[in-house]
């Protein structure tokens, strides 16, 4: 009879979790330019092009301007990937079949219940204060930029609980449909390919392979999930309470009053991140896994 082998839970947090931490320093930059293009105002003619954006504000305000609520991100990114990690080989564990194989909606499935649980407990709040300092920096008077830590403990101070937590809904709808698209089409290509090289099912994919069915994994997941990860940045943003009543408010306010291609705003530098972020996020967690044997 074949067993299971199963991926040990701590070692699943731990390659995750370096994973992500690796990855959210690597592509700030993107991730930065990504939520300021979805914040800027549609009267405003600044340029909408993301290298033009982070050329100028590296030009004017430094390149530290650059990782301007990249502590938190980084935070929550690691925080994020181990869970994220933890809770897809837990629950790809529970459905796969007797041969470790793990089938096309199965692994949707698998993705969905990661990126719920991780939503809630690292994304939401380290996304909102991210969003804050970005937000909070291109006002005329910016009332967080003085110390890093400081800087965000006044922040969190004044938004409170419910500003921390604010856009839950969406930033889970965002994370489960992220990685429900981004696990499950990752765990398809990678079976399609160990099928074809006749590999068994939890053996890894070298290096190059990995970083190709990662990069492919996070384009795919840029463009089906945008729309949600532009409301997701609309309710996390200083004084969004004002604007928009609810998720659903905050959808059909951006569509009657700004247009359906303001929901892909931004998609260009975000592709540019999670391409390299599928890449390097599954390459390291696999290469990690490797190393602790």
């Amino acid at each position: 009879m074949t067993t299971k082998k199963q991926v040990d839970p701590i070692k699943s947090f731990i390659a995750g979790g370096t994973a992500g931490a690796i990855e959210g320093v690597v592509t700030y930059p993107f991730e930065f330019a990504k939520t300021r293009l979805q914040l800027v105002d549609k009267s405003s003619k600044a340029s909408r092009n993301p290298l033009v954006l982070i050329f100028n504000t590296a030009k004017k305000q430094g390149i530290g301007a650059l990782y301007v609520g990249c502590p938190a991100f980084v935070v929550g990114n690691t925080v994020k990937a181990s869970i994220r990690f933890l809770g897809f080989d837990s629950i790809k564990a529970l459905l796969a079949d007797k041969n470790g194989k793990l089938s096309g909606p199965r692994g949707v499935i698998a993705g969905l219940g990661a990126g719920l649980l991780e939503s809630v407990i690292a994304v939401t709040p380290f996304e909102a204060i991210k969003t804050g300092l970005i937000d909070d920096r291109q006002t005329a008077k910016p009332k967080y930029q003085n110390g890093l830590i400081s800087g965000t403990v006044k922040l969190c101070r004044d938004i409170g609980f419910k500003g921390v937590y604010a856009g839950v809904v969406p930033v889970s709808l965002r994370q489960a449909a992220n990685q429900a698209v981004r696990l499950g089409s990752y765990n398809a290509i990678k079976t399609m390919i160990q099928q074809a090289s006749g590999t068994k099912p939890n053996e890894p994919l070298s290096s190059l392979a990995t970083f190709s069915v990662g990069a492919f994994a996070g384009t795919i997941t840029v463009y089906t999930t945008m729309p949600i990860d532009t409301v997701k940045t609309r309710m996390q943003a200083l004084g969004a309470e004002k604007r928009y009543s609810s998720t659903l408010n905050c959808f059909v306010k951006i569509f009657r009053d700004e247009g359906l291609l303001t929901f892909w705003k931004g998609a260009t530098p975000r592709l540019g991140r999670l391409f390299f972020s599928g890449g390097i996020v599954f390459t390291i967690y696999e290469k990690m896994l490797v190393i602790m044997g």
